[in-house]
């Protein structure tokens, strides 16, 4: 809740009004069919002028305000009617101005009848996502969004949608806006927009107040909300296959957490718009109140954003449940609601001093959601909205997926990985388990991650690619979390090795920087007698012996990235090794000794293994790979990781000729294999990590037939392990076990649905192999595939039998079930 006597608070979300036209004439538009017509007077486009002076003020309360992130959503009217010269002199100002100062979040919302290839190019050169506004299918769409001579607009906003759905453009996708319309079949609507693959979906009340209510049925008073409960049942039992605003910020203001807009919940708004002749105006939806409602007088050439943040009107958006009138304040279900929109609780001669005009439907849908909530998977990281393809989606369950399915799941990876990023460095920065001399070289290796994600995310998207780094993650959190409850001898050791482990984050960003060939210094401890850049390799100081001991944080070294020569410095205990960056990069780095180093250096990369149309990492140094059932082996001399590219080239050659469907996927998402110590001489050994996205863990088989079966098989792991980060495919409170064929031991939910998942391609591998081998082979092949095809069907049996399924996960299983009887 804001304090009124305090600082208000910063506007971190511009909405830069570019164009005041728009090029449809859609009758629900509050900015041109409602109250408030100032729109007629606004120049048509924003000039160069106000382009510059806007960006400027940006800049200035971002500095005064300490602001690492500024939001600008680019709006209308159209947009997009701006045309690309104007659109790239905005992006480019406000770039300019914020350099160096805060992240710029673009954004742009458009009704997308003009978007086209050349505009989507300029939007992924300056990452600027998109977001449509669509209103259902061809029916319901066409009842509000046409042209003004009554022409369609539907298929042109479709075809701007699969634009932004598939290939390069995909990462621009933000989602789709649809106005609520009762007259609408609701599930006809939830259908037609999940079937565009939106990453998130934003389901608007309709913009009303007391003096002009929504449109109802007679006697009807909450519609609104059995509009929306009819969509919020389908959506749970559909296992929430993308992000509802709405829905997403009930449920989270429900268990104690923020709301994700600002029409829900009590916290403040920090929201200014900037219309195109420079006036500052209070939040756009404030013109369906009355005409002047959004007016502030104050304009970006005389004012500065500081002065903006103490108009009265965006401080009484930002006075929590004190800013409510006493019905609202005294409601059970205030925390969640907030009192609705603020627009919505406008009446004429009472002002905004009542509850929403949509007060009885949030009543309803509130409290149907609270009855009704899904299940807290509170072990599981959050991502942003991913959504797979219904066709991918089918593949996967198959125990397929192609290079599409992947790229949805490598995506999804990304996102929760930078959470868990985020989560490490925050709890890192606040534990007091932590000395200040750590948190502070914590924070500096945070920075240095920030400027390269703002200047060269390719690079610092190519560092987290890196399987072992989630893993590293997991084992931060679960220290921070137990770091309350270190006591007596334990707790100096504890607080040494966390120390240790959060240094890696400097590490990470030294990798980054390097990728991305910017300057950085950082400081990174010593693990294992190695300093060690994360996919890239490790130098090896001392003996270079990999070490047993717990990890200690006892020496760091300080790592500096010079762009300008190309050189990467190393610096430990008064020893001095340069490394050159392209060499890095392709690993072939030869370290350069100063002549008074006491110790001596070695630079290890990682190597890789090549076979056509595939490249992976083998994984010999990282810390933090030892992860798996079996345990890792320590540095291969050059003639065994030989004998691994020998060998890996035929296991590929055997997977391309024999068993091609699975080819695509794991040349996709198959980045690192990591030698395992076999159980005993000759035993063919291989694992997963459930944390590790990317990675499959072997022993070295003798035969390249049985490496290309455990990359297959493993890979199973790792695309079902993505797939269940993404949805609930059962219930995750079921702790009964469960008999699997091929166990002694009996198996949780999860562990026989990984199973089961795997051995779908166990099966098919040998039904393959029979049908390229011949006499005894043949046979040999032919029993193996009807042994497992009969497990793998009674494992989905026991699945499907097991009660436990979401609807999500029956069709998936279900999918299973028809591959497994073919």
């Amino acid at each position: 809740m804001h304090d009124a006597g305090g600082p208000p608070v910063p506007l971190g979300q511009v909405v830069l009004k570019l164009h005041s036209r728009c090029d449809l004439a859609c009758d629900h538009c509050y900015v041109y069919e409602a109250a408030d017509q100032s729109w007629r007077g606004r120049p048509i486009v924003i000039s160069d002028e106000v382009i510059g002076q806007t960006a400027q003020r940006i800049a200035e309360h971002a500095a005064s305000r300490g602001l690492s992130t500024v939001q600008v959503v680019l709006h209308g009217g159209e947009p997009l009617l701006a045309g690309l010269a104007r659109l790239r002199r905005v992006v480019t100002e406000l770039e300019a101005a914020l350099r160096g100062m805060a992240l710029l979040d673009l954004r742009i919302h458009t009704n997308g009848v003009l978007l086209d290839e050349q505009l989507c190019e300029f939007f992924v050169e300056h990452g600027v996502k998109v977001g449509i506004s669509i209103d259902g299918d061809r029916a319901a769409n066409d009842r509000h969004r046409r042209y003004a001579d009554g022409r369609s607009s539907y298929d042109k906003v479709i075809r701007a949608i699969e634009l932004l759905r598939r290939g390069r453009f995909r990462e621009l996708y933000a989602g789709l806006l649809c106005t609520i319309d009762v007259a609408n079949d609701p599930l006809a609507v939830y259908e037609s927009l999940i079937a565009l693959d939106p990453p998130r979906i934003d389901f608007l009340l309709p913009h009303a107040t007391w003096d002009r209510p929504p449109l109802r049925t007679e006697d009807a008073d909450s519609e609104y909300a059995d509009w929306l409960i009819a969509i919020y049942d389908r959506w749970l039992a559909d296992g929430r296959p993308t992000q509802v605003r709405t829905f997403d910020s009930i449920i989270s203001t429900l268990r104690g957490g923020e709301s994700l807009t600002e029409a829900l919940g009590l916290g403040p708004a920090g929201l200014v718009v900037v219309e195109t002749d420079g006036s500052y105006e209070q939040v756009d939806s404030l013109k369906a109140a009355y005409d002047g409602a959004p007016e502030t007088g104050l304009n970006v050439f005389d004012h500065d954003l500081d002065v903006v943040a103490k108009h009265p009107g965006l401080l009484a958006r930002q006075q929590g449940i004190d800013g409510l009138c006493q019905t609202c304040q005294q409601c059970p279900v205030v925390s969640t609601c907030g009192g609705g929109l603020y627009t919505h609780r406008y009446r004429a001669g009472a002002g905004f001093a009542n509850p929403s005009v949509f007060c009885a439907d949030l009543l309803k849908l509130i409290n149907h959601i609270s009855g009704h909530l899904p299940e807290e998977a509170s072990s599981r990281p959050e991502t942003q909205a991913h959504v797979i393809r219904h066709e991918d989606f089918q593949a996967l369950a198959s125990g397929l997926g192609g290079a599409s399915a992947l790229a949805t799941l490598i995506e999804s990876q990304r996102s929760l990985l930078r959470a868990l990023l985020g989560a490490v460095y925050q709890a890192g920065a606040t534990t007091p388990a932590l000395p200040a001399a750590d948190q502070v070289e914590l924070g500096q290796a945070w920075s240095v991650l920030g400027t390269i994600d703002r200047d060269h995310p390719e690079a610092l998207t190519a560092a987290l690619d890196h399987p072992y780094i989630r893993p590293w993650a997991v084992r931060c959190l679960e220290q921070l979390r137990s770091a309350s409850s270190w006591t007596g001898e334990d707790q100096a050791g504890a607080a040494s090795r966390l120390a240790a482990d959060l240094g890696h984050l400097g590490a990470i960003a030294a990798a980054a920087a390097i990728k991305a060939g910017t300057n950085a210094a950082v400081t990174i401890p010593v693990v294992d007698n190695a300093v060690h850049l994360p996919t890239l390799g490790r130098l090896a100081v001392g003996s270079g012996e990999e070490s047993s001991a717990p990890r200690a944080a006892s020496r760091k070294a300080s790592v500096e990235i010079i762009s300008k020569s190309n050189e990467a410095v190393i610096q430990l205990n008064g020893n001095c090794w340069t490394l050159a960056i392209a060499g890095l990069v392709s690993g072939d780095a030869t370290p350069a000794s100063s002549a008074s180093n006491r110790t001596s250096g070695h630079w290890q990369p990682v190597r890789m293994l090549t076979a056509p149309g595939i490249r992976v990492a083998l994984e010999d140094t990282d810390p933090y790979r030892d992860c798996h059932q079996w345990p890792a082996l320590p540095r291969l001399t050059d003639s065994e990781y030989d004998r691994w590219q020998e060998q890996f080239q035929e296991a590929w050659r055997a997977i391309e000729d024999t068993h091609a469907a699975y080819a695509p996927a794991l040349a996709a998402g198959l980045t690192t294999l990591m030698p395992l110590a076999p159980a005993r001489e000759g035993s063919d050994v291989s694992a997963t990590a459930r944390d590790a996205f990317g990675a499959v863990a072997a022993a070295r088989p003798a035969d390249p037939v049985v490496l290309a079966l455990l990359l297959i098989h493993e890979f199973q792991h790792v695309k079902l392990g993505a797939v269940l980060d993404l949805y609930d495919l059962y219930d995750r409170t079921d702790d009964r076990l469960f008999y699997a064929p091929w166990r002694d031991d009996k198996r949780p939910l999860e562990g026989l649905l990984q199973g089961t998942y795997a051995h779908l391609a166990v099966t098919e591998f040998w039904r393959a192999r029979e049908r390229v081998t011949s006499g005894p082979t043949a046979a040999a092949a032919r029993e193996r595939f009807v042994h497992w095809r009969a497990h793998t069907r009674d494992a989905v049996d026991t699945l499907i039998d097991s009660g436990s399924l979401t609807p999500l996960g029956m069709r998936f299983v279900g999918e299973m079930r028809s591959s497994v009887r073919l």
